[in-house]
């Protein structure tokens, strides 16, 4: 593979920081200097800085994000979750939750992991409580449940519960650009909170708004398990 998705894999940056990396002549592959978009072998000796590079421990963290906070790693953008998290190694938001947004994200170093839960032909479910800006009916939720047609697609049929006049809990099995927002807007209504508490088998109930709590190994094992 790419020396890029190689370093990324084992926890160390992103790709395009590896690539900063190699302009900076700090990644030595088999006593030479790497050059950008090279193969390589987990068996080659690669160096960093001088030091061997290996597999890092890999983190699993539940952020409960509120809103106002950008899910991207790009350190530029204001309100980027990696300096909102402040956490002292690599990690990376686990798909998106836009930024008006709150609730449960997965952050992590496990780049394989990642892409199994965002492939696009995964069932993994998401779950959120959604609050629109007046009463709904029953139309509404049948319709809803049965799928939408927003940004050139027929969105996948989904679970809803209502739980109050104009509050109600939607799981869904794909993760489209804005889809709940979307979706309720198809119908005439506007969403005024929208909030993630569950991803797979992880909740976000016992995280307070703007904390994180690593992910246990069960937990994960688990969740591994699913996928």
């Amino acid at each position: 593979m790419r020396i890029n998705k190689l370093l990324s894999n084992y926890g160390y940056c992103s790709r395009k920081e590896v690539s900063r990396w190699i302009e900076d002549k700090r990644i030595i592959v088999n006593g030479k200097l790497c050059e950008q978009g090279q193969w390589v072998e987990e068996s080659d000796e690669i160096l960093l800085d001088g030091e061997k590079v290996k597999p890092k421990e890999k983190v699993y963290i539940a952020l409960n994000k509120p809103p106002g906070i950008v899910c991207t790693s790009a350190r530029e953008i204001d309100n980027n979750i990696i300096d909102f998290l402040n956490y002292k190694d690599y990690v990376f938001p686990v798909g998106r939750l836009d930024k008006d947004s709150q609730g449960l994200i997965l952050m992590t170093n496990d780049g394989e992991l990642a892409n199994k839960i965002l492939s696009s032909d995964s069932y993994h479910e998401k779950e959120y409580i959604v609050t629109v800006d007046r009463d709904f009916d029953e139309s509404f939720i049948e319709g809803m449940s049965n799928g939408v047609e927003i940004l050139g697609t027929i969105t996948r049929p989904c679970k809803l519960r209502r739980i109050d006049k104009n509050i109600f809990s939607i799981i869904l099995t794909q993760g489209l650009n804005r889809q709940i927002r979307r979706m309720t807007k198809a119908f005439g209504y506007n969403v005024i909170k929208l909030e993630r508490i569950r991803i797979m088998n992880i909740m976000s109930n016992d995280i307070e708004l703007g904390q994180w709590k690593f992910i246990n190994k069960e937990v994960i094992s688990k969740l591994i398990d699913e996928i």
